[in-house]
C-alpha cells in the first residue's frame, strides 16, 4: 500500500484526528510511567527523570493538542482547507519520531534527539501561518511567534539537560507553561461565552472591555516576567501582588459566565471548572512568594495539570464531536473522565499543600487518575477520530 492511499484514511482528514488521539494516548502512557517511576517500579529514560516528565508533558502531550487545535481552527478562521492527507501524515510521524527519540534517552546523542524533537513546532507554525497570510488575517498572527518561542524554550530545555543545568530546564518548562496559560486565556475568552450561551440556551454574557484588557494585559506581563527571568530579581511582594491581581481578574471573568447554568452539560462544566484552576494556581503562586507553605511546584501544577490538562480534555472532547459532524453530546463515560482529571489536579496541587506528608501518595494517585481520564477519552473517541464523518464531508 503506497503513502497516497494511506493518507486518504479518515484519520488524516484534519489535524485534530491524529493529534488528539495520539496525544491523549501518549499522555496516559507518559503519566502512568511517571507514577511507576515515583514508586521505583520503572526507570525513565535519560539521566534526569524530571526532565523527561516535564518535557514530554509539555512538548509531547500539550503541544500535540495545541497543534491539532490550531491546524483545525485555522480552517474555520480562514475558510481554506487546512493541513490534511500526506502533509498531516508526515507531520504526525515527525511528532512520533520525537517521542521515540525521547524514550530512547541516552541511547541517542542528545543533539540528535533535540533536532528531531524541535522540528515539529516550526512546521506546525508554517502550516498555520501560510493560511492566515493568504487571507491576511492578522488577528491570529500572534500564535506564530508564540509557537516559535516555544521551540526556543524546547532548545533551552534540551541544552540544559545536556549540560546538567536544571535552571535552564526549569526556565524552558516554566516559560512554555505560561505560554499555554496565555493561549487558554486568549482562546477561552473568545469561545467560552458563546459555548456557554449556546449550550445552556441562555443569553450570552458580553465581555467587559476594561476587564478583558486587564486580564490579557496582566497575563502578558506575567509571561514577560518569567521569560526574562525577572521573577529572580523582583521583590516577592511585587510578584505576589501582580499574581493576586491577575487571579482576581481571571476569577471575575469566569464567574461572569455563570457556571450554575452548566451543571447538566458536561462539555460546559468541564470547561468552566478547568478554567477556575487559573485563578487558583495564580493565588497559590502568590502565597508561595509571600512565604506560605506552598511549593512552587504544587502551585504550578494547579495551572498545568488543572487548567491546561482540564481545558485540553474538555476542548478535545468538544472539538472531536463538532469537527467530525456529530452532535455535541459525549458519551456518559466522559463525565467520569472529566471528574477524574480534575480530581487528579486537585490532589497534585491542593492535596500536596494541605497534607505534605502524603505527597508521594498524592503524586501516585494523581498519576493514576490522570491516566484513567485520558484512557477513557481514547476509549470513547477512537472510533470517532478514526472513522469518516457521518455526513460524508471531508475532514
Amino acid at each position: 500500500m503506497n503513502m497516497s492511499s494511506v493518507s486518504a484514511h479518515p484519520l488524516w482528514g484534519q489535524a485534530f484526528r491524529p493529534m488528539f488521539l495520539l496525544g491523549a494516548a501518549f499522555s496516559a502512557l507518559a503519566v502512568l510511567l511517571w507514577g511507576l517511576a515515583l514508586q521505583g517500579i520503572v526507570l525513565l529514560p535519560g539521566s534526569s527523570s524530571i526532565f523527561w516528565h516535564s518535557h514530554e508533558m509539555l512538548f509531547g502531550f500539550a503541544l500535540a493538542i495545541v497543534a491539532g487545535f490550531l491546524l483545525t481552527a485555522v480552517q474555520n478562521w480562514t475558510g481554506q482547507r487546512a493541513t490534511h492527507g500526506r502533509p498531516l501524515l508526515l507531520l504526525t510521524l515527525l511528532w512520533l519520531a520525537g517521542r521515540l527519540c525521547m524514550l530512547a534517552g541516552d541511547l541517542l546523542p542528545w543533539w540528535f534527539t533535540a533536532l528531531v524533537d524541535m522540528a515539529f513546532m516550526p512546521l506546525v507554525a508554517w502550516f498555520f501561518w501560510r493560511l492566515l497570510f493568504a487571507v491576511k488575517q492578522q488577528r491570529n498572527y500572534f500564535f506564530v511567534p508564540v509557537l516559535l518561542l516555544m521551540t526556543f524554550a524546547n532548545a533551552v530545555m534540551h541544552w540544559g539537560n545536556a549540560v546538567q543545568d536544571m535552571s535552564l530546564v526549569q526556565w524552558g518548562s516554566h516559560s512554555v507553561s505560561w505560554m499555554l496559560i496565555l493561549m487558554i486565556t486568549v482562546i477561552g475568552g473568545r469561545v467560552m461565552p458563546m459555548f456557554t450561551a449556546n449550550g445552556s440556551m441562555t443569553p450570552k454574557t458580553e465581555a467587559l472591555p476594561w476587564l478583558e484588557k486587564l486580564v490579557l494585559g496582566a497575563s502578558w506581563l506575567l509571561l514577560v516576567i518569567y521569560l526574562l527571568r525577572l521573577d529572580q530579581v523582583l521583590p516577592p511582594f511585587v510578584l505576589a501582588l501582580l499574581l493576586t491581581l491577575t487571579a482576581v481578574s481571571q476569577a471575575l471573568r469566569i464567574a461572569r459566565l455563570r457556571i450554575q447554568v452548566t451543571w447538566k452539560i458536561p462539555l460546559l462544566w468541564s470547561l468552566h471548572l478547568a478554567y477556575w484552576f487559573i485563578p487558583l494556581g495564580l493565588l497559590l503562586l502568590a502565597m508561595h512568594y509571600l512565604g506560605w507553605p506552598v511549593t512552587f511546584s504544587a502551585a504550578l501544577h494547579a495551572l498545568t495539570a488543572g487548567a491546561v490538562g482540564g481545558m485540553i480534555l474538555a476542548m478535545i472532547a468538544r472539538v472531536s464531536l463538532g469537527h467530525s459532524g456529530r452532535p455535541l453530546q459525549p458519551r456518559p463515560l466522559m463525565s467520569l473522565s472529566f471528574a477524574l482529571l480534575l480530581l487528579a489536579a486537585l490532589l497534585r496541587s491542593l492535596g500536596v499543600i494541605l497534607w505534605p506528608q502524603q505527597s508521594l501518595l498524592f503524586y501516585s494517585l494523581s498519576a493514576l487518575l490522570w491516566s484513567s481520564a485520558f484512557i477513557l477519552f481514547v476509549f470513547c473517541y477512537a472510533r470517532i477520530l478514526l472513522g469518516p464523518r457521518p455526513d460524508g464531508r471531508a475532514g
